[in-house]
């Protein structure tokens, strides 16, 4: 009875992730879906970035679910692949990809967008 009831509220308890983003494409007036964006960390150690995720944004420009937990201090970087973004709307851009480096010093949820165009771009904390 006790290990049904524990199995119960493990399968109850939601999965917490501390960073999110979105994209919202203010030259069509939509979310970007289906943009690839890498989630790295910064390794003081070797000096170098490590590759932590790599997913595609849904049919809101959104991902949810980038960091699990909610204890991940350090400096991150996602990594916004608009190229193919723009090539599948038969449009150029002059940014193949955009880099946001931040740092997440405390517990709290971390909400990084942008807003894209072509020809440029803008990134703020939201939440």
């Amino acid at each position: 009875m006790l290990l049904l009831l524990g199995t119960l509220l493990v399968q109850g308890q939601e999965q917490t992730y501390q960073l999110s983003t979105h994209i919202l494409d203010i030259a069509q007036g939509q979310p970007a879906t289906g943009v690839t964006i890498r989630l790295e960390k910064w390794d003081s150690a070797a000096k170098a970035w490590t590759k932590l995720t790599e997913k595609q944004t849904d049919s809101n420009g959104r991902i949810k679910d980038l960091l699990p937990g909610n204890n991940n201090p350090g400096v991150y970087k996602l990594t916004f692949y608009t190229k193919g973004y723009f090539e599948k709307q038969q449009k150029t851009s002059f940014y193949p990809f955009i880099e946001v480096a931040f740092e997440i010093k405390d517990n709290s949820h971390y909400h990084v967008p942008i807003t894209l165009s072509a020809f440029g771009y803008s990134t703020y904390r939201g939440n």
